[in-house]
């Protein structure tokens, strides 16, 4: 099982020669408290609500805020990124699809539209090794839909991309989620985009705060 130590100590040594940086600032701390207990993986309706306000308070605008909910509801395509892997890999190994088939002329088209020669897919395949090709050969529609929903947050643009990075690391490291190779994705992006080790760390101790999954009635 990882635990939390283990997500911390991988985050210090990635860290290692990050300069120390800023502290999170009031807004974008009440931003991460809300994604960790808006997460799919808690739904913590009161810890919601109390960080809706503080988010208010703190100076962030309503579409600032609903934007965090979108980024973060793409949680749910980690289901894809360890389920299609999965289903590729037993297909094989029962004989049902060959993987090694070169792709259809369908299929080339969405992979170049979407991937094409772009360095940040290969720091996903990195991750998570072969889950884009699985999900285009499994389905185009939703290997189409991965990248469309995604982008969302990313087009509307009321977050600056230093503070979606910041959630997303969170978000990644709930005591609920735990998804070691999300949050070394975007310790990465962060750390590109100048954050300090600092404000990161912080991020994780407001992680580590998220309560458990309390069902919702």
């Amino acid at each position: 099982m990882i635990t939390l130590e283990e997500m911390r100590s991988e985050a210090l040594s990635f860290l290692k020669s990050c300069e120390e940086g800023d502290e999170l600032d009031e807004q974008t701390a009440a931003l991460i408290g809300l994604a960790v207990r808006a997460s799919v993986s808690t739904l913590d309706i009161e810890g919601i609500d109390a960080y809706i306000e503080r988010a208010f308070k703190a100076g962030a605008t309503p579409a600032q805020v609903h934007e965090t909910l979108v980024l973060i509801s793409g949680l749910g395509v980690h289901t894809l990124m360890v389920g299609s892997r999965r289903v590729a890999l037993i297909a094989q190994e029962q004989g049902l699809i060959d993987g090694s088939t070169p792709l259809d002329p369908t299929r080339k088209m969405l992979w170049a539209r979407y991937v094409g020669e772009d360095p940040y897919w290969s720091v996903v395949e990195r991750e998570a090794p072969g889950f884009l090709d699985a999900l285009l050969r499994q389905s185009p529609e939703a290997f189409k839909a991965f990248f469309d929903y995604c982008a969302v947050p990313w087009k509307t643009g009321a977050l600056p991309p230093v503070s979606k990075e910041l959630i997303s690391i969170a978000v990644d490291a709930t005591t609920t989620h735990r998804y070691l190779p999300g949050m070394r994705l975007h310790l990465s992006n962060a750390v590109k985009l100048g954050v300090g080790c600092v404000a990161i760390m912080q991020a994780l101790d407001i992680a580590a705060e998220a309560p458990d999954h309390a069902g919702i009635r």
